[in-house]
């Protein structure tokens, strides 16, 4: 029953957050992320013994069940959804926004998907519950971005509304060629798709991972997620980038890898290949922006890249960091945000050819600037580099022997990442100082905001276990 919780109290709050205006929309938001990140915390806490489980008759004519699984993998990005939806509330208090009930609201009830799209054991429900996640993201973006937001928006929309019918349509099939009465249910998929003949699996495998490849976004279908980041609000696009990429990521494994094993077999190598492309090209262009913001889009590309890559790889190990960088790259992402949030609060701009002297202006936002950087890079006793470090290691030891080459191309986007990182750190933070427009060092909600990021960051990378143990028994699981 506890799971429930984690799918109503952001659905019931963010519906009564319509009704409200003001402080009184923000305050119930705020309460809303923190009773959801204690619960996600409970269940993460307690998932070490067993999966939590519920079931309930949804609409027994169609075969499918309101079935909810919580296991290592989806307690984990559950409670990366608590933690990150409770920051994004705490660093919103001195906000302000136009229709504040809508706005929350909205957020709420994308994070009710989020919870329902992880935690989702029936096939239909999983379906349901992503675009629920996804249909309030577009009105936030339409509504609340920047000048370009409309087609931007429309771009973003048509992109996800393809991939969402396709995905649609291959689990509607899966369903038909389940033994006796057609189903959802999450075994009886996987029953069906395993028996499926090796032709079958390869052309429904494209009908299927499109919709997550979109979604990661894995090159050449990425294309949205730049623009898309950039008109968002920041509240929005760190939703976005810290969550929403991980849904795809997390679809294949739950919902590809297990279903249709002849077709990831038939196709992991040209996954593995555009995933790389995408490492080395969306870091190659991120080199060359002045934006501060579309430099941390076209990061995010590669860092998803690498973990596509990975999971297409058949490696125990690249299984298990995949689960472990998903969370720390959620946690790491948003402290960038919340970063570029500020400095475009204060300064007035993202574009670094104007910036630079932070460390002598505002010396405490510097601080977790370098800190979060440098960890996004994967340096180590940062959360990230355990998690790189199984990647690589992952890739490394695939089961394809071209998959050694494929490494050695993907360590490219270390060294390109670290290029990229510290030009950024080295023309925001040092230098010559530039005078605010606005405001002064990081306030007390941004600053309480930061520390739990900084905590996680440097609490995982000297000490990742907790981490590690919760997620090693489905990562095991999906690979055999």
């Amino acid at each position: 029953m506890v799971l429930i919780f984690l799918i109503l109290i952001p659905l019931l709050t963010g519906i009564i957050s319509f009704t409200l205006k003001g402080d009184g929309a923000k305050a119930l938001a705020l309460i809303s992320s923190i009773l959801t990140m204690a619960v996600s915390a409970y269940v993460s806490g307690t998932n070490y013994t067993a999966p939590i489980t519920y079931a309930h008759d949804w609409i027994p004519i169609l075969g499918t069940q309101f079935s909810l699984v919580a296991d290592g993998m989806s307690s984990m990005l559950c409670l990366l959804t608590g933690i990150v939806v409770m920051v994004v509330m705490i660093v919103s208090v001195n906000k302000t926004v136009e229709k504040p009930g809508a706005f929350y609201g909205f957020l709420l009830l994308s994070q009710a998907g989020l919870m329902g799209v992880f935690l989702a054991y029936d096939a239909l429900l999983f379906y349901v519950f992503w675009e629920l996640a996804l249909i309030p993201v577009y009105f936030l973006c339409s509504q609340w971005g920047g000048e370009k937001r409309i087609p931007v928006t429309f771009k973003f929309f048509i992109y996800t509304f393809v991939g969402s019918l396709m995905m649609l349509a291959g689990l509607i099939y899966l369903s038909t060629q389940t033994q006796g009465v057609s189903s959802y249910a999450w075994g009886d998929i996987v029953r069906a798709g395993t028996s499926l003949s090796p032709e079958k699996q390869q052309w429904l495998f494209w009908l299927i991972f499109i919709a997550f490849a979109i979604k990661m976004p894995i090159f050449p279908f990425h294309t949205w997620q730049p623009d898309t980041y950039e008109q968002s609000p920041t509240p929005v696009t760190i939703i976005l980038s810290a969550l929403m990429v991980k849904m795809g990521l997390y679809a294949i494994l739950r919902w590809l890898l297990p279903v249709l094993p002849a077709g990831v077999a038939y196709w992991s190598d040209t996954v593995v290949v555009l995933a790389v492309i995408g490492i080395v090209y969306a870091s190659c262009i991120a080199i060359v922006q002045t934006d501060i913001k579309r430099l941390i889009a076209y990061s995010s590309i590669a860092h998803m890249g690498l973990m596509a890559a990975v999971a297409f790889s058949g490696s125990s190990v690249g299984m298990h960091g995949i689960m472990v960088q998903m969370f720390n790259h959620g946690i790491t992402i948003t402290g960038m945000w919340i970063i570029v949030s500020i400095i475009e609060d204060r300064w007035g701009t993202r574009d670094m050819t104007k910036l630079g002297g932070m460390a002598t202006v505002a010396p405490k936002m510097a601080i977790a600037f370098v800190i979060i950087s440098l960890a996004s890079i994967g340096l180590p006793l940062t959360n990230n580099f355990i998690g790189e470090f199984m990647l690589f290691n992952g890739l490394f030891s695939g089961t394809e022997a071209n998959h050694m080459v494929m490494m050695a191309i993907a360590g490219l986007g270390i060294i390109l990442g670290a290029v990229y990182t510290l030009n950024m750190i080295q023309k925001t933070t040092y230098g010559e100082a530039v005078a605010m427009l606005k405001g002064k060092d990081v306030s007390i909600n941004e600053y309480l905001g930061l520390a739990i990021i900084i905590s996680l960051v440097l609490f995982l990378g000297v000490y990742p276990k907790p981490l590690l143990d919760l997620t090693s028994g489905i990562a095991s699981m999906i690979v055999k």
